[in-house]
């Protein structure tokens, strides 16, 4: 099994927060979809994909309705995506993902975590080298499905050969090109799958190990920036307890 693989296993793509801060993200998620495809989610695919991974979070469908209804009375024209990366302490890589309609107020609020820790804010793309922009999509696992065969017919979309496997859940989890997200949403759903849910991730691909308390204090430090809701994920290239 290869790196990214092992990373994703122990760390299962883990975020912190409660959930009224996951229900905030994806409210702004359902924002931006409706906005750049419309409300209807059987004639936008980033909206159904969305629709989705707010059920897998027990989002409440009345939630998701009312999300999609504010969506279309609210000007999310000013809602820009914008990546804050850096250095937190002891040498840990710490890669930030918000939505925001104000960046004056999120670089302020990023830039206060990473002083409070001691971390230093860098320049955009100055930790590209430490980290692989990836699509990811869940999905229902069928019983007839040859899962070699069907990663060979993604291959023209560059999905990793490797993929996980839920099997209490009952779930296929794969890994792309960003840039090949609508394509692979698209084929999965043509191919039958149910609930395929959709979203973009970053994977350390320079893991460091560190002492429990050093991890303390970065996962610390994580739970200080998700408390903004303008910041939608948070990534480091901390090894997670438990990788290999």
């Amino acid at each position: 099994m290869g790196r990214a693989f092992e990373y994703r296993k122990a760390a299962k793509l883990k975020r912190w927060g409660h959930m009224a801060k996951t229900f905030t993200r994806l409210g702004k998620q359902i924002a931006i979809a409706v906005k750049q495809g419309g409300p209807d989610p059987d004639m936008n695919p980033a909206l159904r994909s969305v629709i989705v991974t707010c059920k897998r979070e027990n989002m409440p469908k009345d939630n998701i309705e009312r999300a999609i209804k504010n969506a279309m009375g609210k000007d999310t024209s000013d809602y820009k995506e914008v990546t804050y990366e850096g250095y937190g302490p002891h040498g840990i890589a710490i890669f930030v993902d918000t939505l925001t309609d104000n960046t004056t107020r999120t670089v302020g609020d990023v830039r206060s975590v990473f002083n409070k820790f001691n971390g230093n804010l860098g320049t955009t793309g100055s930790l590209a080298f430490l980290f692989d922009h990836k699509c990811v999509f869940t999905f229902k696992k069928k019983d007839d499905v040859d899962m070699d065969e069907l990663i060979l017919e993604l291959i023209d979309f560059n999905v990793e050969d490797e993929f996980d496997e839920d099997e209490e859940e009952g779930t296929i989890t794969i890994y792309g090109d960003p840039k090949s997200f609508g394509a692979i949403h698209k084929f999965l759903e043509e191919k039958g799958f149910e609930d395929v849910g959709g979203e973009f991730t970053y994977v350390p691909n320079d893991l460091k190990d560190v002492d429990a308390e050093a991890r303390a204090t970065i996962d610390k430090m994580v739970e200080k920036l998700e408390d903004f809701d303008d910041v939608q994920n948070v990534y480091t290239n901390m090894k997670p307890e438990g990788a290999e």
